[in-house]
């Protein structure tokens, strides 16, 4: 009996997606506000716990009950976010840099204690089961109760070298035949931070502090490392990066502490030039020929101020035959509404999208579209909440028309 209204907000509640404008940014200023305790604090409490509800309860008896709250195992936290940038601009801010490779994979989080243990994805969703084989690596590996940060990535047998980003895809998604695609498809490994070990939280630890722990804690998979402070040696660990197969490195301060869910200046991705973002599927057209029964082209959005999802591209270059199989079965569930050659996604999927450039267009509700966009890859480790903002759009297209413009 519910009126229209009603029930699109009874379908948001249940489906966790609200979308009103109102971010964990903002309930964490007003739970600051409502019991008188610094939003720094607050916010140091949340992501140790990733539970704002929790946080809420607690600042209600003050500061001394926010600063209790730890780090547990079991309670998977956000992970740490990288932006992009520069060697030579980092070496500005710090004298000596961290710099690893940045590998073609999936971000997972890893708990132990004792004999126990979970594999969490970027989403905090638990993948113990799809990927037993890792879960067993890292249990024989790490001598101590902890919580451990890295990325996995699938191995071609016969060279050694990393194999393209879906294959560990299709052993992450996997929930029937897990040891025959164990079998098929080889994955390892790469841990590169530490945020607790035996009840300690480190998030408040300097990078190379956590570092030293991680390797002192870790018997394998610990992911390589180098410390310099000149640009012409981190440049040749770039090229010794690409050459080995990975997409580039990662910069990182030494000083920086682990924040969950940032994305902040203390890490920096390093990556061939090419102008990307992360936009959300929220709908496709039907392909012809012999993409005749899969979904040949994909409309993408971006999220406006008020958190709305608004058409920005379509996008239907470089996506392999194999990869459309799996975007097929992803997507053929989650179909809302089909009209004709075009059919609407619930919103949950998002493709990282190269483009040559940002263009003024009326023709989607953005306001903007992508010249040459080019499928790079599926973001199963992303959610909708992490995609491209109508607002971070704006300012690349001021920065490219000043470029443009000299």
């Amino acid at each position: 009996n519910a009126k229209p209204i009603e029930a699109r907000y009874i379908t948001r509640l249940i489906l966790g997606e609200l979308r009103i404008g109102i971010g964990e940014g903002n309930i964490r200023d007003a739970v600051a506000k409502a019991f008188d305790v610094p939003a720094a604090a607050v916010e140091h409490a949340f992501q140790a716990s990733n539970d704002l509800g929790e946080v809420a309860v607690l600042a209600k008896s003050g500061v001394g009950a926010l600063e209790t709250v730890r780090v547990e195992l079991f309670r998977p936290v956000k992970m740490m976010l990288a932006r992009q940038g520069t060697i030579a601009a980092m070496l500005e801010e710090e004298r000596v840099l961290a710099a690893e490779y940045k590998y073609d994979g999936t971000r997972f989080q890893f708990h132990k204690k004792g004999s126990e243990c979970r594999i969490y994805s970027r989403k905090l969703e638990e993948v113990t089961k799809a990927i037993p084989d890792v879960a067993n690596m890292l249990l024989e590996a790490t001598t101590h109760d902890a919580i451990l940060d890295g990325e996995v990535i699938a191995i071609d047998e016969d060279t050694g070298r990393p194999l393209p980003f879906q294959y560990v895809l299709r052993r992450f998604r996997r929930k029937h035949d897990v040891e025959g695609h164990m079998q098929k498809i080889r994955l390892v490994p790469n841990i590169f931070d530490i945020i607790c070990i035996d009840g300690r939280t480190l998030i408040d630890e300097p990078f190379s502090e956590r570092r030293k722990i991680l390797t002192e804690s870790v018997s394998r998979y610990v992911a390589p490392q180098i410390d310099s402070d000149d640009i012409g040696t981190i440049e040749a660990f770039y090229r010794s990066a690409l050459a080995d197969g990975h997409e580039g490195i990662m910069i990182k301060s030494r000083s920086a502490h682990y924040t969950p869910g940032v994305r902040g200046k203390e890490w920096v991705k390093i990556k061939p030039a090419v102008d990307t973002m992360d936009l959300a599927v929220i709908g496709a057209e039907w392909g012809e020929g012999k993409r005749a029964k899969h979904f040949g082209s994909f409309l993408l959005a971006c999220r406006d101020e008020l958190g709305e999802l608004i058409p920005l591209s379509k996008v239907a270059t470089g996506i392999s035959d194999d990869m459309l199989d799996i975007l097929y079965e992803m997507l053929k569930d989650i179909v809302i509404s089909e009209s004709k050659n075009t059919v609407t996604f619930e919103p949950d999927t998002v493709f990282e999208v190269g483009y040559a450039e940002i263009q003024k267009s009326p023709t989607y509700e953005a306001g903007y579209a992508l010249r040459f966009p080019r499928f790079i890859r599926l973001r199963d480790d992303k959610s909708v909440e992490e995609i491209e903002t109508l607002q971070s759009i704006e300012a690349r297209f001021a920065e490219q028309t000043k470029r443009l413009q000299g």
